[in-house]
């Protein structure tokens, strides 16, 4: 899928890799870009003109809803807000994993939801879901985090099935450590946003339903694919 002369629209984009993929998608031709935030006073790029800003808090059913009529014309959809809660899953709160899940596996479904029926209208379109490495094996100190994520991969393998039929490319992205306020205080190498953002949308491009946007995905996808108990027992011990 080409994105120049697409118009996307990208969650979570205030900042991290969701304003690095806002970057990427203007610098490689983009028509429009709906850039969305809970607070779209947070936006970059704004002096763009292509550049849309749209509140949108993705575990907000209305405002999903309004960010779906204010967005009628997007071909590609980027699933990035995501938030890091639910550590350990025997002590940390059911609150804490309850959020994961509202905002890592509810809020991509509910959006997806609302912009399907936008997306099957389009002649070229596709739906691009930000996982996590994390997403295929459990570390032990981010337990519900990695649950949440798995939910997004499942749903993700779903999506791919249901809209094989409308024409519509289903993205899955691992991405590895990188470095962004949710990695803050992490000693392990880190990929900067804008190199993560700008293999994306090449993954994109290619048509690869499987996007390892960075050397440490890039390394151990493949290891996964190859052993997957052996990728589990491995991520457990991190």
């Amino acid at each position: 899928m080409q994105i120049e002369g697409k118009n996307v629209l990208v969650t979570g984009a205030s900042r991290g890799l969701g304003a690095a993929l806002v970057s990427a998608a203007l610098e490689e031709g983009a028509a429009k870009v709906y850039a969305t935030a809970r607070n779209p006073d947070d936006l970059p790029h704004q002096d763009d003109p292509r550049v849309v800003p749209l509140r949108l808090d993705i575990t907000d059913p209305d405002q999903i809803r309004a960010a779906a009529e204010q967005a009628p014309d997007v071909d590609l959809l980027i699933n990035n807000a995501g938030q890091l809660e639910g550590h350990d899953l025997l002590d940390d709160t059911l609150h804490a994993h309850r959020a994961a899940m509202e905002t890592n596996y509810f809020g991509p479904l509910m959006v997806t939801r609302a912009f399907a029926p936008i997306l099957k209208q389009r002649p070229e379109a596709g739906i691009v879901n930000i996982l996590a490495l994390l997403s295929l094996g459990n570390m032990r100190a981010k337990g519900g985090y990695c649950a949440s994520k798995a939910a997004a991969w499942s749903l993700t393998s779903g999506l791919r099935a249901l809209l094989a039929g409308d024409d519509i490319g289903v993205f899955s992205v691992f991405p590895g450590a990188m470095d962004t306020a949710m990695m803050e205080g992490s000693k392990v190498k880190k990929t900067p946003p804008e190199e993560v953002a700008h293999q994306i949308l090449a993954g994109v491009r290619a048509d690869r339903e499987d996007i390892a946007p960075d050397p440490m995905s890039q390394k151990l996808l493949p290891m996964f694919a190859q052993d997957p108990k052996g990728f589990e027992r491995m991520v457990a011990k991190w």
